[in-house]
């Protein structure tokens, strides 16, 4: 945009793997998209780096080639640079002194040492239960329908590690919508959960690169219609601007580094705060609902050891006096010479944020050596608050209430992981160009 005003189909608020993968579909229906990204960089907290030759994750380390993200990959020409991982490998979970070995199917479930046999019967008769409610916590429906030994021993360290959060703060229905929707489908949740891992069978994959190479093809391949740098001061709609454009449909006027943006739609998937602040003037009680959406503090510490262990990595047992929540094992995944991610944080640990580096490093390399039985060393350290919470502050978006034009698609809104965000991304850009009808070109025009 070189003048003061412009006008475009979508504007699209945030350049993370959302936005940027709902630039790309857009553009591919031919609806002129621009997104607006407040740092200087594409990605959000999908983001690699380099430091002494390593390859760090800033955020997720790994992703599921399922058929979105493989069809990206495809349309961005990544096919020789992905790096796949075996999808056999263990995962583990750190109990009692021992790693021990996750079971992710049926049989291996009553093969596992995790469990008790009395504690494995109880869980296999889930499917008696009655269905899960969205009004129980995440702890207490899990308890209720696999047993407290299955909990505590199996579901807790896995669900607390994918989402650094404290299952008994949180309400099913956020937590567990997705799952609660396909109990209904199966008729019990384990037939649901095994079906999920069925449907998730893709290898995970990363890049040369890091896993960062994504959001950065995404944002070389449509760059023209990208602004880094460029945060969005507020969403409004304009004074001239009547009721209607040409589609019918409202007309809103986004507001960025002193230039305006008039926009049909506008799709925000930026971070909760984030969103709050631009969305303060048009809909200031979504912003206020969104203000208070509690993220969790994590913080990685990048470990060098020559340690002869394979595997995806392990989760830490609640019961375990470490502050370590689980350590994924980047060198047996990609290929990356002895280097590992330790993860400490989360709901349960908040101060992690404010710790020092010292004070980080000399834990995790402490408990690291205690765990593995092998010397360590640090390589980096890195902080981060991106993980919703998923908690009671969660209550605030069943009421939430944005004017018609304006959407949310978010990892706090719906499912988290790279392909939930760029499936959303792909959905959301069919419908949008359904609804805003055949384009005439894909270019900005002047207003």
């Amino acid at each position: 945009m070189s003048d003061t005003s412009a006008a475009v189909a979508v504007a699209v608020v945030g350049a993370g793997v959302t936005g940027l993968s709902l630039v790309h579909h857009l553009t591919e229906r031919g609806v002129a998209a621009v997104a607006f990204e407040a740092r200087d960089r594409p990605g959000g907290v999908v983001n690699s780096e380099r430091v002494d030759d390593h390859v760090l994750e800033r955020g997720p380390h790994r992703v599921r080639r399922t058929g979105p993200v493989a069809e990206l990959i495809d349309d961005l020409g990544l096919g020789d640079e992905t790096v796949e991982a075996d999808d056999d490998l263990p995962l583990y979970v750190y109990r009692d002194g021992e790693l021990r070995v996750v079971p992710r199917s049926v049989g291996e479930f009553v093969r596992t040492d995790l469990v008790s046999g009395r504690a494995k019967l109880r869980a296999l008769a889930e499917p008696f239960s009655r269905p899960g409610r969205g009004d129980e916590r995440a702890a207490d429906l899990f308890r209720r329908k696999f047993g407290t030994e299955v909990y505590e021993s199996v579901i807790e360290p896995l669900f607390s590690g994918i989402y650094a959060s404290d299952p008994a703060e949180m309400p099913a229905r956020h937590a567990l919508a997705g799952l609660l929707r396909t109990e209904r489908e199966h008729g019990s949740l384990l037939a649901a959960a095994l079906a999920r891992v069925d449907g998730e069978a893709a290898p995970p994959v990363s890049f040369e690169d890091g896993l960062g190479r994504l959001p950065r093809a995404l944002y070389e391949a449509h760059a023209d219609r990208v602004r880094l740098a460029t945060p969005v001061e507020t969403v409004r709609r304009p004074d001239d601007a009547g009721d209607t454009v040409a589609n019918d449909g409202p007309v809103y006027e986004v507001v960025a580094d002193g230039r305006r943006l008039r926009a049909e739609r506008v799709v925000v998937t930026a971070p909760a705060g984030a969103a709050a602040d631009v969305l303060r003037e048009t809909a200031p009680d979504a912003a206020a609902a969104l203000g208070g959406l509690a993220y969790n503090p994590i913080a990685m510490v990048y470990l060098r050891a020559d340690v002869d262990r394979e595997g995806f990595g392990y989760q830490v047992h609640s019961r375990e006096d470490l502050r370590t929540r689980g350590v994924t094992f980047v060198g047996s995944l990609f290929d990356r010479e002895g280097l590992y991610t330790a993860f400490l944080g989360g709901m349960r640990d908040p101060d992690v944020i404010d710790a020092t580096d010292d004070e980080l490093v000399r834990t995790a390399v402490r408990e690291f050596e205690a765990v593995l039985d092998a010397p360590a060393e640090a390589v980096d350290v890195h902080r981060l608050r991106a993980y919703p919470a998923y908690d009671a502050s969660w209550a605030a978006l069943s009421e939430l209430s944005l004017p018609p034009g304006v959407e949310l698609a978010t990892n706090y809104t719906a499912r988290i992981g790279v392909p939930s965000r760029v499936r959303e991304a792909r959905s959301v850009a069919g419908r949008l160009a359904e609804d805003l009808g055949e384009a005439e070109g894909d270019e900005v025009v002047e207003a």
